[in-house]
């Protein structure tokens, strides 16, 4: 087998619980088991759908700055409540977070920035805000 290298802003990195790893052209298949290793350039908050709330409902998901400056959001747990505001996690070069599943997330560039995601290959959803940027 020849090893080669991947551009990962072009090619999804699908991991299968079998040990396996594969790269191809995105998007993954959603329906695949296992774990989806995704990096891209963002320029732009429409690049990280900063009008979108996501959630994944299978399995927690890493949230990487690898190059730049980003600040992931959590929408509050139960909404209403005082003191209930969005978390606001910053994240610089080099720094992750771990959105523990079932938590609605979105992520907002202070510059253009590298990001790296790893989740499960299904169970993910997208709800637009109410408040768009």
């Amino acid at each position: 087998m020849t090893v080669t290298p991947i551009e990962l802003s072009a090619s999804g990195i699908h991991l299968s619980r079998g040990g396996r790893i594969h790269a191809g052209a995105r998007p993954a298949d959603a329906g695949r088991d296992g774990w989806h290793l995704k990096a891209f350039h963002a320029r732009t908050g429409s690049d990280v759908h900063a009008d979108h709330w996501h959630v994944n409902t299978e399995a927690d998901e890493i949230v990487s700055c690898v190059i730049g400056k980003i600040r992931l959001y959590l929408r509050p747990q139960r909404p209403g409540r005082q003191g209930g505001g969005e978390e606001e996690i910053r994240l610089t070069a080099g720094t992750a977070a771990i959105v523990p599943r079932g938590r609605w997330h979105r992520i907002q560039l202070d510059i253009p920035s590298t990001i790296m995601t790893i989740t499960a290959s299904c169970g993910g959803r997208l709800e637009s805000r109410a408040d768009p940027l």
